[in-house]
């Protein structure tokens, strides 16, 4: 008898890093990578979401591990020590959204040097020189493996100014910068490691409900009603909608996938 189509879906006998495991979106491809059978590995600063999540997954094939990848001038170290305590993956995505305190003054009219330089430092640069050296690793081991960067629709496009009138959020001068950073540099590693059987993908969600990124409060009302207009499906995506495309990409299903700049965005981008 053929195996079930959706075989190809199974992460079973695979080894998943996730960074930002513990985060909006994070949560969700955890939730999926351990209900696909992978051994999966979250890398996140959230103590307390950590923990949650190590009860919710006991006896699972699931190990959180505190650790801050932003952190420039431990990465070399920190890949060091992961690699020789945890071994090399087979799957990793950076789904991790490290930020500056400031981050809401990175608009055009408030945002500063000092700010640009840092927020891609600590997210820009930590996505380059970590998935620079775990598809090293993959190459080195012989595993043909699949890596997710997250970019975004404002990785691709300018974004829509319209959405932000009558609400308290604003265009963000740093995000468009480091999306797009990532969008192209996916590109480049896809390129690269295409001979190796190593496929790598940027995905690129559109608007989530949730909270207001470096904030504790959710979408506006006028917010959600002014994004909803301007997108064919007339409505925001869902944290699980995002996940289960990273389960796509990450799988035998998407086997002959990569370099694409994957669009999670409700159709936003094809108008």
């Amino acid at each position: 008898m053929k195996k079930s189509i959706l075989n190809k879906f199974s992460l079973k006998n695979k080894k998943a890093f996730v960074f930002g495991g513990c985060g909006l979106i994070g949560k969700e491809i955890t939730k999926t990578f351990v209900e696909a059978g992978a051994k999966t590995l979250v890398f996140d600063t959230n103590l307390k979401i950590g923990k949650l999540l190590e009860k919710k997954y006991d006896n699972l094939n699931f190990k959180f591990i505190r650790s801050d990848t932003s952190d420039l001038k431990k990465i070399d170290v920190k890949f060091n020590n992961f690699i020789k305590k945890y071994g090399c993956p087979d799957i990793f995505v950076n789904c991790s959204y490290p930020i500056t305190k400031d981050w809401a003054q990175s608009t055009f009219q408030k945002n500063t040097l000092k700010s640009l330089k840092k927020n891609v430092e600590i997210h820009l640069d930590s996505y380059v020189w970590w998935s620079h050296k775990i598809c090293r690793e993959m190459k080195k081991r012989k595993i043909k493996g699949s890596v997710v960067l997250f970019s975004s629709i404002y990785g691709i496009l300018g974004q829509n100014l319209n959405i932000y009138k009558n609400t308290s959020i604003s265009e963000n001068m740093n995000y468009s910068v480091i999306k797009g950073g990532i969008t192209n540099f996916s590109k480049q590693l896809a390129s690269y490691y295409g001979k190796d059987g190593i496929r790598i993908n940027s995905i690129c969600p559109g608007g989530i409900l949730g909270h207001v990124k470096g904030s504790s409060k959710k979408q506006s009302k006028k917010f959600i009603k002014n994004y909803s207009e301007n997108c064919p499906l007339s409505r925001l995506g869902t944290p699980e909608e995002v996940a289960l495309s990273v389960l796509f990409l990450s799988s035998n299903a998407s086997s002959y996938i990569t370099g694409t700049s994957f669009m999670v965005d409700g159709g936003w981008s094809a108008i």
